[in-house]
């Protein structure tokens, strides 16, 4: 699962009001590279919860990322190649996605996360 991906789950269990960002405990993270694409970047910056992509990509053990970001930095290479790896050449290829409200945990298998919830969470 790409951190693209995890910026846009949230927890949907019933009565669960805060369920975005969900935390991330990574078992296994792999790299997997992937042409950059400056354009699809620029369009995905302003769709990104950046606090959360810093934890998140943070818990993946990535630390490259400044803990503030704005549009002006768009225009540095460095600063669009380390978001770029952090978007999507991270992956969590095992562990799980915490609901920040509840802690129930979401596991993470193959890089597939099962956000399936249980009858009484419904």
């Amino acid at each position: 699962m790409r951190l693209l991906t995890h910026n846009m789950l949230s927890s949907n269990i019933r009565g669960v009001v805060n369920g975005f960002p969900l935390r991330i405990e990574a078992g296994k993270v792999v790299e997997k590279n992937v042409e950059i694409n400056g354009d699809f970047l620029k369009n995905m910056f302003v769709k990104i919860d950046w606090k959360a992509f810093v934890e998140a990509s943070q818990s993946m053990g990535y630390t490259e990322l400044p803990e503030e970001a704005d549009s002006s930095m768009l225009d540095s290479d460095e600063f669009l190649n380390r978001f770029h790896h952090a978007l999507l050449e991270l992956h969590l290829e095992e562990g799980a996605l915490v609901c920040p409200e509840t802690g129930r945990r979401f596991p993470v298998s193959k890089g597939i996360p099962n956000m399936l919830l249980h009858e009484d969470e419904v």
